[in-house]
Parts: C-alpha cells; sequence; structure tokens
C-alpha cells in the first residue's frame, strides 16, 4: 500500500523526535496514525514489549502486543485524543511482555498537519518510580498524586488533597480541574474503575468484593459507575473477555 502524504509527515516527526525520546529511560513514547496504528516508539516502550527495533512494531496495534482489555482501554482513549481531546497526567498501570505492571503517569495529544487536520496521535507514559515529581506531572500536584496512587480505594476529600498540595480548596480544585480536565473525584472514580477491570479479567472475586476493593460504597454504586464509564456492566465485562479468552485457548 503506497503511504500518504500524512503518513509521511508523521514518520518525519518521528524521525526528528527519535533522538530525544531514546535516551530517556523511564519514559515510553509513541506516535500512531488515524487507525491507532504504531508509527514510531522509543527504546524503553520496545523493552516494555521485549522488541529490539522499531521496525517490529511499526503498523502493529494495541491489540497485538496487549492483553484485550487493555488493548480496549488504549483504543478508546485514542479514539478521544483523534476526536481532539488529550489525556493529561493519568495515572495508571502499564505492564508490557514479561513485565510486571507498574504506576505510570500518562499523556495523549493529537497530532496536526498545517491545516489542523488531526493526522495522528502522540503519547508518553512515565514511570513513577517513587513518586510523580520530575516526570511530567504537574508540580504543584505531585504529591497529591502520590496520595491518589496510593489511596484510591479509600475515601479522599479535595480537601486532603488540596492539603498535601499546599493549596486552599478551591484553588486546589480549579487548577486541578484545568489540568487533567476532570475534577479530583471525577479522576479517582475513573482510576478504580480502571483498577477494577484487573480483578474482574484475572480473578473470580464476586462483583460486591470487587466493589468494596476497589473503593465504590456498595456493588449498586459500583456497577452504574462503571457501565456509565465502560459502557457495559461489570458482568457483561468479566463474561466478554472470559469468552475471548476461552476461544482464544480453543
Amino acid at each position: 500500500m503506497k503511504p500518504t502524504a500524512q503518513a509521511f509527515k508523521l514518520d518525519a516527526l518521528a524521525a526528528s523526535l527519535a533522538g530525544l525520546f531514546d535516551h530517556l529511560e523511564r519514559v515510553q513514547f509513541w506516535i500512531k496514525d488515524r487507525q491507532n496504528r504504531y508509527l514510531h516508539a522509543n527504546r524503553s516502550l520496545l523493552l516494555n514489549y521485549a522488541l529490539d527495533n522499531v521496525a517490529q512494531i511499526v503498523g502493529k496495534t494495541d491489540y497485538q502486543l496487549s492483553p484485550a482489555f487493555l488493548a480496549d482501554q488504549f483504543w478508546f482513549d485514542d479514539e478521544q485524543v483523534l476526536k481532539g481531546h488529550q489525556v493529561r497526567n493519568r495515572i495508571e498501570l502499564v505492564g508490557g511482555a514479561n513485565v510486571p505492571p507498574h504506576w505510570s503517569v500518562t499523556n495523549k495529544v493529537p497530532l496536526r498537519d498545517a491545516r489542523e487536520r488531526i493526522i495522528g496521535t502522540a503519547g508518553t507514559t512515565c514511570d513513577l518510580g517513587a513518586d510523580a515529581r520530575g516526570l511530567g506531572a504537574e508540580h504543584s500536584f505531585a504529591t497529591a498524586l502520590d496520595c491518589i496512587r496510593d489511596g484510591y480505594c479509600r475515601a479522599l476529600p479535595n480537601c486532603e488533597l488540596a492539603r498535601v498540595s499546599g493549596l486552599s480548596i478551591s484553588t486546589f480544585e480549579r487548577k486541578f480541574r484545568q489540568s487533567f480536565h476532570a475534577t479530583p473525584q471525577q479522576y479517582i472514580r475513573k482510576l478504580r474503575v480502571r483498577m477494577a477491570c484487573r480483578a474482574l479479567v484475572f480473578t473470580e472475586k464476586p462483583f460486591a468484593e470487587v466493589a468494596v476493593e476497589y473503593g465504590f460504597a456498595d456493588q449498586s454504586h459500583f456497577n452504574h459507575e462503571f457501565r456509565r464509564q465502560m459502557g457495559r456492566t461489570p458482568r457483561e465485562y468479566r463474561e466478554h473477555y472470559r469468552r475471548a479468552g476461552d476461544e482464544r485457548r480453543s
């Protein structure tokens, strides 16, 4: 298939950034086209998937690299970015081939041509390590992100997050929404749902137990929030990926 002009533009952009991002050990960087296919990945991302060179990832999608339930989440995020939205400083667990999941903070942005048409996406995910400082998160929220990462399963009132950030509640809430495009509590609920997805796929825990374990008041609250974010109930989600796993093994 003949490369498009857009593909040439993205390839040129990838080449110009390769030298910069290849030397960042804790930062994974990638560029994808409008079909969510990888056009470039830096050395850290290649190592995450046990790949030797960029040619091994070019043209692939997340479905060829990650478990289906994670690929679905990545795909959904990419589709939102292709509509002009951004993913800003989101905490999530990131894993890969023979790599245990580790806490990272992820950012994704649309890539535009000279006529402002979106021609692809770019993203980074940075290993949080001990904390979020110095890894792309807004400096004033580094401690709050640490707090959310370690305590998202319990009640985290805005007053506590504001206090550890050294801000008044009103200033914290305003600046947090500006930086993350969500209120602090919306951000926490999204993280809880994403983390609960792992328990639904990889364990047989009852739904009520998963709900409480991941910070929801009860199973009803969990069902409502999960369906609102994921488009299906926890039961439907578990059955979908269990069925997909059975089909792959048959």
